[in-house]
């Protein structure tokens, strides 16, 4: 299913990745059906420069904001500094949601490259996403 992300989140998450680096940022996707309307910065508490954890408290205020405006968490959000925009074998291992939007925000390239994936089989499939 292709997903549509608004201007606003796409340019919210871009510049957490830049605020962030070199460590990677996270954070949650907010919207509804096949648009992300908004993204929902989260803390990383993993102290590695090349991992993520999303902070629970941070994830569970996600869901409630989302669920306060109507809208649900619709995926996960992280950057990868200084490799490409691709899922690393680490994001693969701790991902488990088949439901979930993967977006990773690259910034080893100018503009940043923002790629969608989501989890099915136990693999990676990379999936359209549109700016509006």
């Amino acid at each position: 299913m292709e997903l549509e992300i608004s201007r606003a989140a796409f340019d919210a998450i871009v510049a957490h990745a830049r605020e962030a680096a070199p460590r990677e940022c996270c954070g949650l996707l907010i919207g509804l059906g096949a648009q992300i309307e908004s993204a929902h910065r989260a803390r990383n508490v993993d102290p590695s420069s090349t991992r993520f954890l999303i902070d629970p408290h941070d994830h569970f205020a996600a869901i409630r904001a989302a669920r306060a405006g109507g809208r649900e968490v619709v995926g996960v959000y992280h950057s990868h500094p200084s490799t490409p925009a691709r899922p690393s074998a680490t994001d693969l291992t701790e991902a488990s949601d088949a439901e979930c939007a993967y977006v990773i925000i690259s910034l080893a390239v100018d503009p940043p490259e923002v790629r969608l994936f989501r989890l099915e089989a136990g693999a990676f499939v990379e999936e359209p996403l549109s700016r509006l």
